[in-house]
């Protein structure tokens, strides 16, 4: 069989001083690594960039986590030059730093007849198939991103794996990869789907039947039920459990119109929730003690009050908007604004307002 070629490496090795990343703000928290945002510094300047830690995963997941680790640095430095994938600036001692790639994940950017995206994605993958790597986790929206000029770009390499020659198991990942990809485009490009990715979109392998069947419900078991962890949000059991009833009191009480309930990376929880009420004339306190009052879990960490929430045109809570303020990753809300331009006073009053404060002083 005939070895994969790099064509695209840029032939810099990374670093295995990891000393030179400046935190800006912690963008998820789980049993498995923390994951913070800022820049790396090198001769070149400064970059932005992604510090997974894996030191801080939990000392029972610890060795699935390091796994997972040289999994995604042996994927990235493979990769190493292929626009759309995160360069790999620095390795060591459970420390992974990747650059950063402007841009909003499928779910958020819905790229709804943006053919030129799964266009460009299709190439992002034939670069990849020629390093010899598959992503294994392409099905999820949020490791696909839609860049700021139309571009694709794929993240989270962990179940990524690397292959010497395109054998048998090699040219099976790669399909699954492609179509995972045409899934994709078929929900937000239908009509441009062409005879020969419909003939790919019907061949399921047999280990992806299998997995479906079988293995990926006892994933979704240990997770999502046991450990906590959420495709998208990463937001563990509280997010998902109480969330949605504290969201519904809190709508509910008198004086509040309209209640919004997402997550942020607080250290102590690893997922703390941040409320945003909508409401004329209560006071924080208000709104936690009317909480309290009728809900047993704990109230959110952070209540901020605002006149409004910011909606679709159907009338639905923007919650893609309020979790990026969330999180302070205010300046990847622009084509959020965009699409929807009559909110963005709303928009902009909650920014203003913003209760996250933990995450903007760099360390």
């Amino acid at each position: 069989m005939a070895k994969p070629t790099t064509p695209f490496s840029d032939g810099r090795k990374p670093s295995t001083d990891t000393s030179a990343f400046v935190r800006v703000a912690t963008l998820k928290s789980d049993v498995f690594s923390t994951i913070d945002r800022g820049f790396w510094r090198d001769e070149a300047g400064e970059h932005p960039a992604i510090r997974r830690d894996l030191t801080t995963a939990r000392w029972w997941a610890k060795p699935l986590a390091w796994h997972f680790g040289v999994r995604e640095t042996r994927s990235l430095a493979r990769a190493a030059g292929i626009d759309g994938v995160p360069a790999l600036h620095a390795a060591s001692d459970g420390i992974i730093i990747r650059g950063f790639i402007e841009g909003l994940p499928f779910q958020m950017a819905k790229p709804y007849g943006q053919v030129q995206v799964f266009s460009d994605a299709k190439r992002l993958l034939r670069q990849m198939r020629r390093a010899g790597v598959c992503h294994n986790d392409l099905a999820k929206e949020p490791n696909w991103l839609v860049t700021p000029d139309g571009k694709a770009a794929v993240t989270d390499f962990q179940l990524a794996s690397v292959h010497d020659t395109r054998g048998r198991l090699y040219r099976l990942l790669a399909h699954e990869d492609l179509r995972h990809l045409l899934k994709h485009k078929r929900k937000f490009c239908p009509a441009a789907i062409t005879p020969g990715e419909l003939r790919v979109l019907k061949k399921k392998s047999l280990p992806a039947r299998i997995w479906l069947m079988t293995g990926k419900k006892v994933y979704k078991l240990i997770t999502r039920d046991l450990l906590g962890v959420r495709d998208r949000e990463g937001g563990g059991l509280r997010l998902h459990r109480e969330a949605p009833r504290l969201e519904a009191v809190a709508a509910s009480l008198a004086g509040v119109s309209a209640a919004s309930i997402v997550g942020y990376p607080y250290r102590r929880k690893g997922v703390g929730l941040y409320a945003f009420v909508e409401t004329q004339d209560m006071s924080a306190q208000d709104v936690i003690d009317g909480l309290k009052a009728r809900d047993q879990a704990d109230p959110p960490e952070l209540v901020q009050l605002v006149t409004a929430l910011p909606r679709r045109a159907d009338g639905a809570v923007m919650t893609d908007v309020l979790s990026l303020i969330a999180t302070n990753q205010i300046d990847l809300l622009a084509p959020l604004i965009a699409a929807a331009p009559d909110q963005r006073p709303v928009i902009e009053a909650i920014i203003e307002g913003r209760l996250n404060v933990t995450d903007r002083g760099r360390d």
